[in-house]
Order: structure tokens, then C-alpha cells, then sequence
């Protein structure tokens, strides 16, 4: 019986370690590198020699509408390659950045994918099913073109994309109008 009793205290401690510890595992899960993904984007792109755009007080009032709040940077590193542009960009989920990148083609969508997911639910945003929702929306009055479907325990985390697109968007209409294409 005091046998019994034991394996069944170690299984239940099994179960308790389980439970608790595997959506912690799942935190600051990098699916892709930024180096990576644009050279899937741009192949001829040099993702050693990114351009800089400088974030000034025109374009972060820009960037804190579609955010809720000023970019923590002061500027961002780009890829362009004639009308396409990629951008990798962090974002709070609930409480901690997601990495996500976006490869942004005539002023639409083409690619978005989560890099890197640090938070421990909403995990789901990283599956094909719900970043194809993103592809050909463009920006039109601060909103995406094409709706984007939740995630049921997910909400922090689709907001946080769909904001990172929006702003992609933003960056890839202001470099296009404003910079020539490098050579």
C-alpha cells in the first residue's frame, strides 16, 4: 500500500511540474532569425547592411497613434530592395516584446512572421493559419485593409501584430515616398 501511496505522490508531483512549468517553456521560442527571414524576403539584400530611418517627432506621433504609445527606439534598421521593404519590429504582448518581421511589397503585406515569441500564452499568432491573414493588407486611415481574425486566449498578442503591421506599413510608405532605392 505505502508503495502505491508513493508512486502516486511522485505522479502527482510529475503532473503539478508539468502543468506549471511547460507554458513557461514555450516563452522566448525564436522561430526564425532576422537574418534569415530577410534573406527569404529580399535575396539579393546584403542583411549586413541594413538602412536606418530616423525616428523623429513627425513620425513617432505617426507611430504612437497606430500604437498607443511612442516606438522605444529613436531609429530602425530596414531592408529595400526597390518597391519592397522588410522591417523587424518588437512589440508588448502582455508583458514581454515579440519579434515579428514584415516584408512589405507595394505598400502591401507580402510576408508576416513571427521571429521570436517571449510570452507564455498566445503562441498560436506564430502559425501560418492566422499570419496569412496579413498578407496583401495594405494602411488606409490607420487601419489594416483586410480584417484579422482573434485568437480565443490570444487577444494581447493579435493586437500586437496587427499593430506591428500597421506600422510596417507606415515605415515602408515613408521610406518609399521619402528615400531613393539604393543601387
Amino acid at each position: 500500500m505505502q508503495a502505491i501511496v508513493s508512486r502516486l505522490h511522485g505522479v502527482f508531483w510529475l503532473w503539478v511540474c508539468m502543468a506549471v512549468c511547460s507554458p513557461l517553456a514555450l516563452a522566448d521560442t525564436q522561430y526564425q532569425t532576422s537574418e534569415e527571414f530577410v534573406r527569404e524576403a529580399l535575396p539579393g539584400a546584403q542583411p549586413q547592411q541594413p538602412a536606418v530611418i530616423w525616428l523623429d517627432k513627425n513620425l513617432q506621433a505617426k507611430i504612437a497613434e497606430l500604437l498607443g504609445h511612442p516606438y522605444p527606439q529613436a531609429r530602425l534598421r530596414y531592408w529595400r530592395q526597390g518597391a519592397a521593404s522588410v522591417w523587424v519590429l518588437d512589440e508588448i504582448g502582455k508583458e514581454y516584446p515579440i519579434t515579428a518581421g514584415f516584408w512589405v511589397n507595394n505598400a502591401k503585406i507580402a510576408r508576416a512572421q513571427v521571429l521570436t515569441y517571449r510570452e507564455t500564452r498566445g503562441w498560436e499568432i506564430h502559425l501560418p493559419a492566422f499570419l496569412k491573414q496579413f498578407v496583401g493588407s495594405e494602411l488606409k486611415g490607420g487601419k489594416l485593409t483586410t480584417p484579422v481574425d482573434g485568437i480565443a486566449g490570444a487577444t494581447l498578442s493579435v493586437n500586437a501584430m496587427t499593430k506591428m503591421a500597421k506600422v510596417a506599413l507606415l515605415l515602408d510608405n515613408t521610406v518609399q515616398t521619402t528615400t531613393k532605392p539604393p543601387p
